[in-house]
């Protein structure tokens, strides 16, 4: 697990003075991250773009590239901002690595399709004025920021190169698009032939955030919102490499809006509220400082979860086996992440659970579905989020309330469909995001 957060406020902006200090003296070319979290807010000159939780190694659901980690390979990796700006940089994250992270070097570009880049678009990154980089074991880094002209919905590529092995690395399952793997260093190609290898995850990248530009004025002044929670934010049963999770089309809702601002995504497929799993990430209540009160120029965070809470007790391995849960426990750690963002100056809304009839988390008795209900007239009714989002009515079957309507189910009467996505994110009053 990462350091906390007294850490994070505190040494990120003194982290390249002190690196350029002390330890490049010592280590010629390398920079050192010193610490897990974010530097103090510089006049709010930078603000994210794009994120992803970061997740401890694992394969649940088949091979990725977690567990073995990389040694003398390339990693680019494609992602889509939903902010433009003047400059750029990126978050790298060591946080469940066990050993120090040393990062060659890394390059931003436009993306031009697959694993190839718009020519003339490759940008240097560098990290406390270094090309290399050491990422402690927990913990996590900037690079600097470096002049790159980009606009909302633009694609990036974000490639690294990682020479020594790595061991087993810090990522986030569930990308819903394609990284790439070559052999050798890369990270300048313009071309995508080297890139032999595919993988539908993102490995240590945890962040692009932009500064200038649209970052600085007009509509792009909006605080920007974070969506949390888990699979069904992190758009299990959308089309990959499409952006038809529901995040994406709130951000696209909002620009169309004359509203442009960031919409971070911070679901983890399988992640529950109230309990740590193996595999899904640890539990909400503890995760939420560390992946969204560290987010910068954000106003609104929006809560999804409890699905996995309420099922998974159900579920063999690897979806199950955590302790039951009740609706008062989860309703106790909604009540948490309430308190945690209020804390910060938050606005906070909850979100009703979607339909789960005809699921793998439907139990014969009936028994999730009484919990479902609870929880559910609990966020609609208790007035303790500042507003709510009915997300379960959105996208219910107005025949059978307890089940997704067909059009909007893609396939496993769990998901969401892209077009179920898209009825998510027109549920949204775009006059309650601050």
């Amino acid at each position: 697990m990462g350091a906390g957060t007294s850490s994070r406020n505190s040494v990120r902006g003194a982290a390249v003075a002190l690196v350029s200090a002390t330890v490049l003296a010592a280590l010629p070319g390398t920079a050192i991250a010193l610490d897990s979290g974010h530097a103090p807010h510089k006049a709010a000159s930078w603000s994210g773009s794009w994120a992803a939780s970061p997740q401890s190694p694992a394969a649940p659901f088949g091979p990725n590239w977690s567990q073995e980690g990389f040694a003398n390979q390339t990693v680019r990796q494609v992602v889509r901002v939903t902010k433009g700006g003047a400059k750029a940089r990126i978050e790298l994250s060591n946080r469940y690595g066990t050993a120090p992270l040393r990062i060659a070097g890394a390059t931003i570009a436009r993306t031009d399709g697959g694993a190839a880049v718009e020519a003339g678009s490759v940008r240097d990154l560098t990290f406390g004025h270094g090309r290399a980089l050491t990422i402690p074991a927990g913990g996590t880094a900037l690079s600097d920021g470096v002049p790159f002209e980009v606009e909302a919905f633009e694609s990036v590529s974000v490639t690294l190169y990682l020479a020594a092995p790595t061991g087993p690395g810090t990522f986030h399952h569930t990308a819903g698009a394609k990284s790439f793997r070559a052999a050798g260093d890369h990270r300048a190609d313009r071309g995508g032939e080297a890139f032999k290898e595919t993988s539908e995850s993102w490995y240590f990248l945890t962040g692009v955030e932009v500064s200038g530009g649209t970052a600085g004025r007009g509509a792009g002044r909006g605080k920007g919102v974070v969506t949390f929670g888990d699979s069904i934010t992190d758009g299990v049963g959308s089309t990959v490499d499409a952006n038809g999770r529901y995040p994406d089309k709130l951000a696209e809702r909002l620009a169309a809006a004359g509203q442009e601002r960031a919409v971070l995504n911070h679901g983890i497929s399988g992640n529950q509220v109230v309990n740590d799993t193996t595999w899904a990430g640890e539990k909400g209540i503890a995760r939420f400082e560390k992946d969204v009160l560290n987010e910068r120029g954000i106003g609104t965070v929006i809560v999804l979860e409890g699905i996995n809470d309420i099922g998974a007790s159900f579920q063999g391995p690897p979806i199950g086996g955590t302790p039951e849960v009740s609706a008062r426990q989860l309703i106790e750690g909604h009540r948490s992440l309430i308190r945690q963002a209020h804390a910060r100056g938050l606005k906070v809304i909850g979100a009703t659970l979607t339909p789960i009839k005809g699921s793998f988390y439907d139990d014969p008795k009936g028994l999730n579905e009484k919990k479902r209900d609870a929880v559910n007239a609990w966020i609609r009714g208790s007035g303790e989020y500042d507003a709510v989002v009915d997300f379960d009515r959105a996208v219910a079957d107005p025949a059978d309330r307890d089940r997704l309507l067909p059009v909007y189910d893609s396939g496993d009467k769990l998901h969401p469909s892209d077009a179920g996505y898209v009825a998510m994110a027109q549920a949204i009053d775009l006059s309650e995001l601050r």
